[in-house]
C-alpha cells in the first residue's frame, strides 16, 4: 500500500471515527483532526499526503483552511466532505483546486476512488481526467433541457433552485440529473465539473 498519509479532519466525531476505520481496513494511515487548527499543528508538510476536509467546522471553516493551504503554497490534494446543503461551496472548493468533493453520505467506492485520485495526484500524477474531444461528444448526447440542468448544477445549484428556474418539478429535476451522469458517464457531480472546467 502507498505511504501516502491521509489527514482527515472533521468536527464530527462519529463520522471521523467511521472515516479512519473505513481507511485502515483499506491499509490507509488514516490520521484523524477534529479541527483545521489541530491539523495545522500537527501537520507535517514534508510527508507525502492527502487532506479529507469537513466544510463546516467551529472555527476556521474546511475552505478557508484550504485557503490558507494554498496561500502558503503546500501542495496538498484536498477531498472536500461536504453536507447536502453545501454543494455550492463544494463547487468554489473544486475551483479553487480541490481534487473532488464527496457529499456525506458517500457510498463507500465513491469515496475510495476519490482517495486513490488523490494518491495518485500526490505522486505527481495528474487525476483522471476526460479528453475534451470526448466530453463534446458527451455533451451531444443531452437534450437542450439537459444541458440547462447541467449549467445549474455547475454552478452549484441544488434541485430545488434549478426546478424554480426552470419551471419543473424537482422529480423531474432529478430525472434530467440520471440522464446526464448515464450520457456523460460520471459517477456524481465532482465528475461533471472536472468535465466542464
Amino acid at each position: 500500500m502507498s505511504d501516502i498519509c491521509v489527514y482527515v479532519v472533521d468536527d464530527d466525531k462519529a463520522v471521523l471515527n467511521s472515516l479512519c476505520a473505513l481507511l485502515s481496513s483499506h491499509g490507509y494511515e488514516a490520521v484523524p483532526f477534529d479541527t483545521a487548527e489541530a491539523f495545522l499543528e500537527s501537520f507535517r508538510p514534508d510527508r507525502r499526503a492527502i487532506l479529507l476536509l469537513d466544510v463546516r467546522m467551529p472555527g476556521m471553516s474546511g475552505p478557508e483552511l484550504q485557503k490558507y493551504l494554498k496561500h502558503r503554497r503546500i501542495e496538498i490534494p484536498v477531498i472536500i466532505l461536504t453536507g447536502h446543503g453545501d454543494v455550492q461551496i463544494a463547487v468554489d472548493a473544486m475551483k479553487a483546486g480541490a481534487v473532488d468533493f464527496i457529499e456525506k453520505p458517500s457510498a463507500e467506492d465513491h469515496l475510495l476512488d476519490a482517495i486513490r485520485n488523490a494518491c495518485r495526484v500526490a505522486e505527481h500524477q495528474e487525476p483522471h481526467t476526460v479528453p475534451g474531444e470526448i466530453v463534446a461528444e458527451r455533451l451531444e448526447k443531452l437534450t437542450q433541457r439537459e444541458r440547462e440542468v447541467l449549467d445549474h448544477l455547475v454552478m452549484g445549484k441544488i434541485n430545488k433552485e434549478i426546478a424554480t428556474e426552470l419551471r419543473v418539478s424537482q422529480r423531474t429535476v432529478e430525472i434530467h440529473r440520471a440522464r446526464i451522469r448515464e450520457k456523460m458517464q460520471a459517477r456524481g457531480l465532482s465528475d461533471l465539473i472536472r468535465m466542464m472546467k
